[in-house]
């Protein structure tokens, strides 16, 4: 069990076991998967963090990066929530009196005899994603890998003001840094990440399981969940297991150094998704948009 905490400071879930801070195995360009069957403890996310500042340099670096990176906003769909949002012309159904004429004469061209939902009305409408990133903060997330990560944390915070967020960092245990719905601040969030010091094995099943409980109450239509990882599993149980739980789970699969693209692939299969390789900064953006452009 867990408590979800607030804001950067968050929560911890700790997973119980040996060789928790112990580096991944290195292999060049390889994999090194392994399982074991730790389990989560809660502590306060204090205890995750390094030093108070940050690296002035990477976060430059950092903030950089997420300056270039741009999500599309969600697609107009006829069967979203109505009533707020975005003014879009939709089919008829009995919520709105003000007909597009425009669009409405349009297809009376083509059914001069009309249904209700031949008439074309202007109506607000509700696209509001609610969208958990797990980001890979092991031990061989480090150097240029780790201001990747915290840049995609920036970059999707700012570009999902108003969506829900929650933003979830881990290796062999997990911090919450963002639950979701709660205020998005994304600069405070990547400073979160760069605050984390890479360390420790690489627990991708933990993420999953964290990320369907933060999704439970969500329509399966407006969730998906986005890993960011080498996917170089080598702590805790299967990630596949928990993978076709979520709604829809996307993978950018790091593959600047050791990486297991075969997993990362089959965990987008089995969550219904995408999986996308990134090797520098520069791919993120295109692998985001290709992403979120379904």
């Amino acid at each position: 069990m867990f408590e979800a905490g607030g804001g950067a400071a968050g929560m911890v879930l700790r997973a119980q076991g040996t060789n928790k801070n112990a580096s991944a195995p290195k292999t060049k360009g390889g994999t090194a998967p392994g399982t074991t069957d730790e389990v989560g403890e809660l502590v306060l996310a204090s205890a995750a963090q390094g030093a108070d500042e940050v690296d002035l340099r990477a976060r430059a670096a950092a903030r950089q990066i997420a300056t270039r990176l741009a999500v599309p906003r969600p697609r107009s769909d006829s069967s979203a929530r109505r009533g707020a949002g975005k003014l879009s012309s939709l089919p008829y159904r009995g919520g709105s009196d003000e007909i597009d004429l425009d669009k409405t004469i349009e297809v009376l061209a083509e059914h001069p005899v009309p249904d209700d939902e031949d008439i074309i009305v202007r109506d607000r409408v509700l696209t509001r994603r609610s969208v958990v990133l797990a980001v890979d903060v092991s031990g061989s997330m480090k150097g240029e890998r780790i201001q990747t990560a915290a840049a995609t944390v920036g970059a999707l915070a700012a570009e999902l003001q108003h969506d829900a967020l929650a933003v979830i960092a881990f290796w062999s245990d997990a911090a919450i840094l963002l639950n979701l719905g709660q205020p998005i601040k994304p600069m405070e969030l990547l400073d979160a990440i760069l605050r984390l010091p890479a360390r420790g094995l690489t627990n991708v099943a933990f993420p999953l399981e964290l990320a369907a409980r933060q999704l439970a109450r969500v329509p399966a239509r407006d969730a998906r969940v986005i890993l960011l990882s080498d996917c170089v599993h080598n702590a805790g149980p299967d990630p596949r297991l928990f993978a076709g739980r979520l709604p829809r789970l996307d993978v950018l699969i790091d593959t600047s150094g050791e990486n297991d693209v075969e997993l990362g692939r089959e965990l987008a299969v089995i969550g219904r998704g995408r999986a996308r390789l990134v090797r520098t900064h520069r791919d993120v953006a295109p692998a985001l948009g290709s992403i979120f452009s379904t």
